[in-house]
């Protein structure tokens, strides 16, 4: 993900995210595959954004 695509502001909480991220762990049992990376990947910068205020812009 690209720096451009963070900005300044806020639309899910650090929580909506680890609930998300939470519920992947869960629907994958553990392990995930490529695609799965792939999601918790964007959903970890997501949440790190969400902690810090920012707001990342899906890709």
């Amino acid at each position: 993900m690209s720096p451009s695509s963070v900005v300044r502001g806020s639309v899910r909480s650090a929580s909506e995210v680890n609930e998300q991220i939470r519920a992947l762990w869960q629907r994958t049992g553990g392990s995930l595959s490529a695609e799965d990376r792939s999601e918790y990947e964007l959903l970890v910068v997501e949440w790190a954004a969400a902690v810090r205020g920012d707001v990342v812009r899906a890709a």
